[in-house]
């Protein structure tokens, strides 16, 4: 095109070249060490200063040098206007090299093109399977030369890219990938707000704040000089642009009266540039000004007079430059104050002028009406609700939110505008954003009094409270949904009854039970919905619940087959029921074909890491705690982080790391009121017992273990407290408190009666044997023992085989004893829970058999997620097929092989220790 010659041959000015340099020095240094040739390893750095501190100038020095030194570079600059256009940021990003995606496997290509608009897909992309596509082509493109990926302004860029970006960031390993983010000190960055390395960039001290007055072109003296150094405030951005106004203007007409924010006085000064300009110039400025980065070349070339001629007088008032073939802002203050600085009515030309030039770009083209839409407009209103349904459909929930909020605010018809609301707040769930959610809903409230559309608004909310804290006020939100779509006869009371469900299983609190049980005796029966009314049942009271579900369960899992959510509760409701194997089956099942509804973690989804603990899988549930524990720390969700890291103390307890075992515990407790989240607070107390076990400190175990119970000895969580008893009896043996803990253990059996699943019944077996007089233990070990299904409990079986060889040996029968306690030590040391190997260990020297000190194996010291991918390889599994199960690149994959060759005979089809 004609015009686009003429940009490139536009030439952009270097009048503030030096701007970050000055003052900036160490800063420089740092930013110049981590783009350097080192390919070795991964890096993040999160750059964070005020407006105007010189993010942008030290991101183009980082990109500079990345290109010089051989590198290549990705970039992609966030901007109000485009945070609400979903994955617009990794679409910027990736825009150059989308052709090297199509090398990657189908279901990460099929969900990075649907993301970016490249391909129609009937459903959202899994978020999880979107980030490994993102973190597997950057990986690839780094086999040929070391990459940097620039993100400025990220407190702009929308949130699905940004969680895509996240979930990278997370998972970037050997990968000679550098991730700079620049963002605004005070704004909020979701996923990377904890655990990365921040350079901040403070105001410039008086000496480099006047070596920066003293390089400007027109150096300022005097009086001047001092109200600059007093306005700037250290601010370079500022210092350089108010030397320059007084080299152009009347000093006495740019010396601002009174204090004011930085950012207000700079967007005047730009705006008073802006000004004097010529008419065409003005308009493509503001054109320019209008458009996302993404729209800049269409603002660039949409005009007849949009060419150099017109550029050059903005880029001699040093307001834009030339970015390759684009023309950008210079800084996106000056962006901001050109916008600002003009007339509604010429804005609104703007937006209509990028709107026809958008024709082919549907979404683009529907926000652009919308900016130049003040008035109810049916069309526009239907423009933006396509938007959202496009975002939707490829996991881009904020976008989708926010085209459906301004769809109702431009829908002519009431009642069309509190159904959009009302599918606003549902979306807007999966943002983790409760004001926002909680906003939408009292906009329903105020839009319409159908109680169908209210009940809705009000679930989205409740739904996402019962992931924070409060759950007392969520539980009575979900609860009063749940009444008044009983009373309206409305299907809603099923749904809101499964969400307060899973609130009663967090708090623990009794009188919750009964309301629920109250509604859901009421219900009618009904095909359609018997998988959620089992869902309730289970997660309210799996006791009461479990002689009715567990003959049916399996014939429900099998209607499910191909539903990923309804597999998900069913395995939910299955380990709640202590049916360990088809929980794990049905989980595993359901993750081959999940389709995420959002970063979120589900209601219960630590579920899935208990159910791998209790099986045996030690490495898989350290991975789903970590999963969770990072989406919900990003999403500011205390109670689901909290769930994650008491699923992680345990494990690392039962590993015999009872140092960091206690600290996640305390971490857990710290998030929650642990009378608001009982399940969580008995959670920790048992990894804290374990730990305490670990280290033999029984006094200690026998408090955490007592305190998952009252004074009164009842539970304090229906479901959890019962797990701790077999611990407790044998803490309490060791502090002689039998009599008290058998009093304990026996009101637990009864209160769980005839009903108790084949794991209680085995723990509280073993709790009597241990606490039984010695002369009548022997019936209630083989009773535990006994129990069908046992192995589905590989720990807790080993524990009883233990105490029962132990037992043996006391009573002289040696011969009995060994293979009791050969079991069991094979079962500790595959397990890798190393005090109790060490325990059987004294125990068969014992009885007489010599064994060599425990030591762990080699596959054991490996970390979880390298004992996944050892497993997986002994499989047969290429590099790639591991990455894409454990969401990770395949470079990440080899280079774990590659640690671990040593420590491990390994080939593909077989794992054994060296």
């Amino acid at each position: 095109m004609e015009n686009d010659g003429k940009a490139r041959g536009y030439q952009h000015s270097t009048r503030n070249s030096g701007l970050a340099l000055v003052g900036r020095e160490a800063e420089t240094a740092e930013i110049v060490r981590r783009v350097g040739t080192d390919r070795s390893h991964s890096d993040v750095l999160i750059l964070t200063g005020d407006p105007g501190a010189g993010k942008s100038t030290l991101l183009d020095i980082a990109a500079d040098r990345a290109r010089s030194a051989g590198g290549r570079v990705l970039r992609a600059v966030g901007s109000e206007s485009e945070a609400h256009l979903g994955f617009a940021g990794l679409h910027q990003m990736l825009r150059p090299v989308l052709g090297a995606a199509e090398g990657l496997p189908s279901r990460q290509r099929a969900a990075l093109r649907a993301v970016l608009g490249l391909d129609e897909c009937a459903e959202a992309p899994d978020t999880m399977i979107l980030g490994l596509a993102v973190l597997t082509l950057l990986s690839d493109l780094a086999e040929a030369a070391p990459l940097l990926v620039v993100v400025d302004d990220a407190q702009w860029i929308d949130r699905g890219s940004l969680d895509a970006l996240s979930f990278v960031a997370r998972r970037m390993d050997s990968e000679p990938v550098t991730l700079l983010l620049g963002v605004r000190t005070a704004a909020v960055l979701p996923g990377f707000d904890k655990g990365y390395e921040r350079l901040e960039l403070g105001p410039l001290d008086s000496a480099a704040a006047n070596r920066l007055l003293d390089r400007q072109p027109a150096p300022p003296t005097g009086r001047t000089r001092v109200r600059i150094l007093e306005e700037a405030a250290g601010n370079p951005l500022a210092l350089v642009e108010l030397a320059h106004a007084t080299a152009v203007r009347n000093p006495e007409r740019s010396s601002v009266e009174g204090p004011l924010p930085v950012t207000d006085r700079l967007e005047r000064i730009f705006a008073g540039h802006a000004a004097n300009l010529p008419e065409p110039t003005r308009r493509i400025l503001l054109l320019l000004a209008s458009a996302d980065a993404a729209d800049a070349q269409a603002a660039a070339m949409g005009l007849p007079e949009a060419d150099d001629t017109a550029w050059e007088p903005a880029d001699r008032a040093g307001l834009v430059r030339q970015d390759g073939t684009r023309i950008v802002f210079r800084h996106p203050l000056i962006r901001s104050a050109v916008y600002h600085a003009a007339s509604f009515e010429e804005r609104r030309q703007a937006h209509l002028a990028l709107a026809e030039l958008l024709r082919k770009e549907p979404d683009r083209r529907a926000w652009h009406l919308a900016a130049a839409t003040v008035r109810p407009d049916q069309d526009v209103s239907a423009a933006l609700q396509q938007t959202a349904d496009r975002a939707r459909r490829r996991g881009g929930f904020a976008a989708a939110a926010a085209a459906q909020e301004r769809a109702a605010e431009l829908s002519p018809r009431r009642e069309d505008r509190a159904r959009l609301l009302a599918e606003a707040a549902a979306s807007a769930v999966f943002t983790g954003q409760l004001g926002w959610v909680e906003h939408l809903a009292a906009a329903v409230h105020e839009c319409t009094d159908d109680p169908e559309l209210r009940g809705r608004a009000a679930l989205a909310t409740g739904r996402l409270m019962s992931l924070g804290p409060h759950h007392t006020a969520a539980f009575a939100l979900l609860m009063r949904v749940a009444d008044e779509a009983a009373n309206a006869r409305s299907p809603l009371v099923l749904d809101a009854l499964a969400a307060a469900a899973v609130v009663r299983y967090y708090s623990g609190e009794e009188s919750q039970q009964r309301q629920i049980q109250s509604l859901l005796s009421g219900m009618p029966d009904d095909a359609a919905g018997a998988a959620l009314h089992a869902w309730v049942m289970a997660v309210s009271d799996p006791g009461g619940a479990g002689a009715s579900l567990a003959p049916v369960l399996p014939e429900l899992i099998a209607e499910a087959k191909g539903d990923a959510q309804r597999l998900t509760a069913l395995a939910i409701v299955a380990w709640l029921l202590d049916q360990t194997t088809l929980a794990a089956r049905t989980f595993d099942e359901a993750f081959d074909q999940w389709q995420a509804h959002g970063p979120l973690p589900d209601g219960l989804g630590c579920a899935a890491g208990w159910t791998r603990l209790e099986q045996g899988r030690w490495a898989e549930a350290r991975s789903v705690a970590a999963d969770i524990a990072a989406m919900a720390s990003s999403a500011g969700l205390d109670h689901a982080e909290a769930c994650a890291q008491a699923l992680d103390a345990t494990v690392v307890a039962l590993l015999g790391d009872p140092a960091a075992a206690r600290r996640l515990a305390e971490r857990a407790l710290s998030l929650v009121d642990p009378l608001e989240s009982r399940s969580v607070a008995v959670f920790a107390r048992r990894a804290l017992g374990m730990a305490a076990v670990a280290e033999g400190d029984y006094d200690t175990a026998y408090t955490q273990f007592r305190s998952a119970f009252t004074d009164d000895g009842d539970p304090v969580h229906y479901h959890v407290s019962y797990t701790v008893l077999a611990e407790f009896a044998a803490a309490a043996v060791r502090r002689g408190r039998q009599e008290h803990a058998a009093q304990l253990l026996e009101r637990s059996a009864q209160r769980l009666g005839t009903g108790m699943s084949a794991r209680l019944a085995a723990l509280i077996a073993r709790g009597r044997a241990l606490l039984a007089d010695p002369e009548h233990a022997e019936p209630f070990f083989q009773a535990a023992l006994a129990q069908p299904g046992g192995e589905q409990w590989p720990f807790e079986r080993a524990q009883t085989r233990l105490d029962y060889g132990e037992w043996l040996r006391r009573q002289r029968r040696i011969a009995e004893a060994r293979p009791l306690l050969s079991g069991a030590l094979e079962t500790f040391q595959r397990l890798g829970a190393r005090p109790w190997a060490e325990r059987a260990q004294a125990e068969l020297r014992a009885a007489g058999i010599e064994t060599t000190d425990v030591a762990p194996s080699a596959f054991t010291e490996l970390s979880p997620q390298q004992q996944q991918i050892v497993r997986l390889a002994a499989r047969g599994l290429t590099n790639r097929e591991i990455g894409e199960k454990l969401f990770l690149s395949p470079r990440t994959v080899g280079s774990h092989l590659y640690r671990v060759f040593p420590n491990l005979a390994l080939s593909r089809g077989g794992v054994s220790e060296a």
